[in-house]
């Protein structure tokens, strides 16, 4: 069973930074590609980025993509979200997830951490 933790969330500038962690405990932490994902008031979830095995990082959306990355950490059991350059739209509350390699479904899934972006 992993247990996922997000931290690193708050209110930013519109302009600034922040960058999310995702602990994870429980596994081995590095057989799980990990994904990003967020969810703004009355809007769906919508997929940020994934992180497979060997660290490469794809981020989804064009209006993330440039501006977000994200790396991994084995030896710490964490994922990182790097957000560059906010926007307010950028503003929800964002999960990370883990799925074991072989398996399609996210299976794991952390409490959330709200990021908020004022302009």
């Amino acid at each position: 069973q992993v247990q996922l933790k997000e931290s690193g969330g708050g209110l930013v500038l519109a302009g600034g930074s922040l960058r999310l962690s995702c602990a994870a405990s429980g596994g081995t932490f590095s057989y799980y590609t990990v994904g990003w994902f967020r969810q703004a008031p009355g809007k769906e979830r919508e997929a940020v980025a994934v992180i497979d095995l060997s660290g490469g990082c794809t981020v989804y959306g064009d209006s993330m993509k440039g501006r977000f990355s994200c790396s991994r950490d084995n030896g710490k059991n964490t994922v990182y979200l790097q957000m560059n350059s906010l926007k307010p739209e950028d503003t929800a509350v964002y999960y990370c997830a883990a799925r074991y390699y072989a398996i399609s479904e996210y299976a794991y899934w952390g409490q959330g951490t709200q990021v908020t972006v004022s302009s």
